[in-house]
């Protein structure tokens, strides 16, 4: 088993989780409840980690991984109807309330 994935937001491990899956890799979670540690433990040493199960499977899974975070736009848009910038995290132009 090798480590893919580990953030100290367990959604987004979780979330991680779901997209290897989905390329039919066997993956399993550690320290899924290693968070009662904390304090005895390094707050890094309780993230959430993903592993996938088969070694042979390592390279896949950390291309399905690239391409999921690559697909990831922090940049900014323009509204094509007003021209006014929106945050990459906005579906719609809080100026005009005009789609992406």
């Amino acid at each position: 088993m090798k480590l893919i994935y580990t953030h100290e937001n367990r959604f987004l491990v979780n979330n991680m989780k779901n997209i290897v899956e989905g390329a039919r890799i066997p993956v399993v979670l550690r320290n899924e409840y290693a968070i009662g540690g904390v304090g005895d433990l390094s707050p890094f040493d309780v993230w959430l980690e993903l592993w996938v199960m088969e070694d042979e499977d390592y390279d896949l899974a950390m291309r399905v991984i690239q391409d999921h975070i690559g697909t990831s736009s922090n940049t900014e848009w323009t509204c094509d109807n007003c021209g006014e910038r929106n945050a990459s995290s906005f579906d719609i132009c809080w100026n005009c309330q005009h789609a992406r």
